[in-house]
């Protein structure tokens, strides 16, 4: 089980820090596009349809990877006090009453905008000879799917700390483990050496 779940963890994971390097191109689309128009007097055609294409992908495809790392924002005034079976049982609430109906439109309207726009070979009006759009609408479906996925390990989440007691961990908090214990070895070892060293320099000095 939590084989399973880490593996979805992993693919959110993936999936949002490939996605957050549109942060890089965002920037540096819009440096040019400042330069082009402001200083040397020639804007681009094509810069403002660059620049909300690769916004809108961070934004809705950076979601999943968010919600495994429990990094969205929570009222959690009252939340951070509940024991944690109180925690489990609000948040699996929350995840059936809201969260996946809201997963499950977001695809089934999303595949509909994409197969719309895919049909007409819709382009970007903005601009003249503007890029193709269904690209672009095809990443509406496809975040929630990953939401719904990360949903489903959420909630088994809740369901194993409404059996336990306490929360199951995440991949990050696995990672951050398997660091830490490297990083000790590490120190370990060095003192070790010194040690070990020291020890052959006062043997030397007799």
């Amino acid at each position: 089980m939590g084989r399973l779940l880490f593996t979805i963890d992993r693919i959110s994971t993936l999936v949002g820090k490939a996605f957050s390097w549109c942060v890089l191109g965002l920037t540096l689309v819009v440096s040019y596009e400042v330069l082009m128009r402001y200083v040397l007097g020639a804007p681009t055609s094509w810069a403002y349809d660059t620049s909300y294409m690769l916004y809108g992908a961070l934004f809705v495809m950076c979601g999943a990877y968010l919600l495994s790392r429990n990094g969205h924002v929570r009222g959690d005034f009252l939340y951070r006090m509940w024991p944690p079976r109180v925690q489990a049982g609000v948040d699996l609430a929350l995840y059936l009453l809201f969260f996946f109906p809201a997963a499950v439109t977001l695809i089934y309207s999303g595949w509909n905008f994409f197969e719309l726009s895919w049909r007409m070979n819709e382009h970007s009006s903005f601009t003249p000879d503007g890029p193709p759009i269904y690209p672009f609408k095809g990443l509406i479906p496809a975040a929630g799917v990953l939401l719904l996925l990360q949903g489903l390990v959420e909630a088994a989440r809740c369901i194993v700390c409404l059996r336990t007691g306490s929360w199951p961990p995440r991949l990050h908090d696995v990672v951050e483990l398997e660091e830490e214990m490297l990083r000790r070895h590490a120190i370990a070892d060095d003192s070790d050496r010194l040690a070990h060293e020291h020890t052959e320099t006062s043997g030397g000095l007799r």
